[in-house]
């Protein structure tokens, strides 16, 4: 069984991708599990450069270490706000300045928000994934998903933005979502949907 190896540190995300990937015929390893302790830097422009890096940096590293016959995939996902010009953008996960403090993250937005309308609140969660096998061959995959800044936190579901994140689809935010909702509409899950019917390409 060929192993894919995804290029993160962030427990909650990489639940939620084993979850959607689960039916493949892959060994699913986390970074922890391969005991690869790296944090790639996020220095990209755009969500693809990033999730490029971070895939091409994991991939090399595998190779010196004498490893073969596995894929890598990385992920990079932001929210994108109308009102704030597309911020946070690709520096969502740091954006009050602490890498990955969601709760200093969504006070900070609600911060920029305060005052703003809700019909001048719209969003969107987006995400690009990068897959690298042993060989260096590559492929993208990206999902969108629209919705808008609530007003509040509500939901102790989710991780990041997702309790303040409401979509119309689903009628509630991604915090109040079960993680079978939130995987059917979400930027992630619609990326991982695609994937799953080209993984073959580097497998």
């Amino acid at each position: 069984m060929k192993k894919l190896i995804l290029a993160s540190n962030n427990k909650k995300k990489i639940e939620e991708i084993k979850g959607i990937l689960e039916d493949l015929n892959l060994e699913i390893k986390s970074l922890k599990d391969e005991g690869i302790n790296i944090e790639v830097e996020e220095d990209g422009k755009t969500f693809k450069e990033n999730s490029f890096k971070k895939a091409n940096e994991i991939k090399e590293y595998l190779l010196k270490k004498g490893e073969k016959d596995f894929v890598v995939m990385a992920d990079d996902s932001g929210l994108e706000v109308d009102y704030l010009n597309g911020e946070p953008g690709v520096y969502s996960a740091r954006y009050a300045g602490e890498h990955g403090n969601d709760d200093k993250n969504n006070k900070k937005l609600l911060k920029e928000l305060e005052g703003v309308e809700d019909k001048d609140r719209g969003a969107r969660f987006v995400c690009h994934i990068t897959l690298i096998n042993d060989l260096g061959k590559s492929t993208d995959f990206a999902g969108t998903v629209n919705g808008r800044i609530i007003k509040e936190l509500n939901g102790k579901g989710g991780f990041g933005y997702d309790p303040l994140f409401f979509n119309e689809e689903i009628n509630k935010t991604f915090g109040e979502a079960t993680k079978e909702e939130k995987n059917k509409v979400s930027h992630r899950g619609k990326a991982l949907k695609i994937l799953k019917e080209e993984i073959q390409k580097v497998l």
